[in-house]
C-alpha cells in the first residue's frame, strides 16, 4: 500500500510535471472506483491544474478549485505517460480505473491490480468536509512534536503496531513503514501503545521521524514509475520473512492475520522471542 513517502512523492512529481497544463478528458473504466457524483468527472474537462498535495495517505489533485482525490488502497498506483492514446479505453479491461487526459498529449492512469478493489476517487470541492476518509484522519504523523505524539500513545489502548497503522490516530503511516519503525524502535509489535515508558515513547518518536523522513528524501524527485522499486530495495524487516535481518543477522519472522501479516526481528525486538502466529495457529515462546 503507499503510504505518507510514496504519496508525497506521487505529489511532488504531478506538481513537476502536470500543474499548469489543462485537462481535456477524463475517462472512467472502473465504475465502483469513483465515490462521489456531484461535480460530475466530466467537470474536470477545460480546467487548469493548479496544484497537487497529500494528506495522509490520499492524493489531492486541485484542478482549478476541483479537487481530483486519490487513495490508491492496497494495490492502487499512478501511472505517468507522456503519450496517452487517443481511443477511449474499454472499460473492464485490465486493472486500468480512470484515465486523465492533459492537453499536451499526456496524463496518467489510475490502476488497481487483483480482485479485491479498494482504489477510491472522489471529485469534490471541499475534501477535508466531503471526503469521509479525510473528515476522519488523525494528526499527520510528521506534524508532532515528541510531547504531543507520546501523549497519542498513552490515550490508546492496544498494540503499538495497532497505534501506529490507525489513521484516525495518526495518518500516513500503514502496515510496512510500521514494521520498518518499530524494527528501529526496538520495540514488539505486540507491546500496548498506553504502557510505553517514557524512553520507549521518545525512541519510537525518533524512529518514526527518521524512517519517514528518509524515505522521503530517497522517494521526493523520483519518476513516479521507480517509487515501488525503491520503497522495496530499503525495507529492513518488511515483506523480508526469512531473510537475515540487516542489524543483527537474526532471521526476520513474520505474523500472518486473516488478510495480512507483520514482519520483525526477534533478537531486535522481543528480546530473541517469536511471536504467536495465529494463523498456523502456533504459540511460540
Amino acid at each position: 500500500m503507499p503510504e505518507l513517502p510514496e504519496v508525497e512523492a506521487l505529489a511532488a512529481f504531478l506538481r513537476e510535471n502536470a500543474v499548469g497544463k489543462v485537462v481535456t478528458r477524463v475517462d472512467l473504466t472502473g465504475i465502483q472506483t469513483i465515490k462521489t457524483f456531484d461535480p460530475p468527472l466530466s467537470a474536470l474537462a477545460g480546467l487548469e491544474v493548479t496544484g497537487a498535495t497529500r494528506t495522509g495517505k490520499f492524493l489531492d489533485i486541485d484542478v482549478s478549485g476541483v479537487h481530483l482525490v486519490v487513495h490508491l488502497a492496497r494495490a492502487g498506483w499512478l501511472h505517468w505517460r507522456a503519450e496517452l492514446p487517443t481511443a477511449p479505453p474499454k472499460p473492464g479491461k485490465g486493472p486500468l480505473a480512470l484515465r486523465v487526459h492533459l492537453d499536451d498529449g499526456a496524463g496518467f492512469d489510475l490502476t488497481e491490480q487483483g480482485t479485491r478493489k479498494g482504489l477510491a476517487v472522489y471529485v469534490v470541492r471541499s475534501p477535508s468536509s466531503e471526503v469521509p476518509g479525510i473528515a476522519r484522519l488523525g494528526p499527520d504523523a510528521l506534524a508532532l512534536d515528541a510531547e504531543s505524539f507520546a501523549a497519542l500513545m498513552k490515550g490508546r489502548k492496544g498494540q503499538i503496531k495497532g497505534a501506529l497503522t490507525d489513521q484516525t490516530l495518526l495518518s500516513g503511516i500503514g502496515n510496512a513503514y510500521s514494521d520498518e519503525i518499530l524494527h528501529v524502535a526496538k520495540l514488539s509489535p505486540f507491546k500496548g501503545a498506553d504502557k510505553l515508558t517514557d524512553e520507549e515513547s521518545l525512541r519510537l518518536y525518533d524512529a518514526t521521524r527518521t524512517t519517514l523522513t528518509d524515505a522521503l528524501e530517497r522517494q521526493v524527485g523520483q519518476q513516479a514509475a521507480k517509487l515501488k522499486g525503491e520503497k522495496r530495495a530499503n525495507l529492513r524487516v518488511h515483506a523480508r520473512t526469512g531473510l537475515p535481518c540487516p542489524v543483527c543477522g537474526d532471521t526476520v519472522r513474520e505474523v500472518s492475520f486473516a488478510d495480512t501479516s507483520l514482519q520483525y526481528c526477534p533478537t531486535c525486538q522481543t528480546g530473541g522471542k517469536p511471536l504467536a502466529d495465529r494463523r498456523m495457529s502456533k504459540l511460540l515462546r
